[in-house]
């Protein structure tokens, strides 16, 4: 039995065809597209109105649905402020400040909304302190002013 010859272009092709394949390897595996809309949703969620909250709340209580996009959804709540000043639970709007601010800053967006975050972030307070009267919901207020003031002024992370 006779062997026959391989033309020249044989082992060309082979060449051509392998670094084909390992030059788009790495796109197959790399992690899935973020959704397009995005930034559209962190913005929604990082409003100052109570619907804003409640999507927020809702989306954080049901964070696997929202694994696609990739949030952040990591917080040290009021940082190094106590998370229930006097009593009051400041936690949840500290922890949606937190995700404002981690979100923002990795979408390369945190200059522009870091006003409206910390504007969101004081009208989450003040949603805390509505369900006080008298001097209790006032000592809740000035509560409230004070840590807005110092995420207004410190706030960083």
């Amino acid at each position: 039995m006779r062997r026959r010859r391989l033309p020249a272009l044989v082992p060309a092709l082979a060449t051509a065809t392998a670094t084909a394949v390992l030059a788009l390897a790495p796109a197959a595996w790399s992690a899935p597209q973020v959704p397009a809309d995005k930034p559209q949703v962190l913005s929604r969620w990082t409003q100052t109105g109570v619907a804003s909250y409640q999507e927020w709340a809702e989306a954080r209580e049901h964070r696997a649905a929202w694994a696609a996009y990739g949030f952040d959804w990591s917080t040290d709540h009021c940082t190094s402020s106590p998370d229930n000043p006097l009593g009051f639970p400041f936690a949840d709007a500290c922890a949606r400040h937190d995700f404002g601010y981690r979100n923002h800053r990795a979408a390369g967006l945190f200059p522009a909304a870091k006003t409206r975050l910390d504007l969101a972030f004081h009208a989450d307070l003040k949603r805390v302190c509505a369900h006080y009267s008298g001097s209790r919901r006032s000592s809740c207020e000035g509560t409230a002013w004070t840590y807005y003031q110092a995420v207004r002024l410190l706030g960083i992370s």
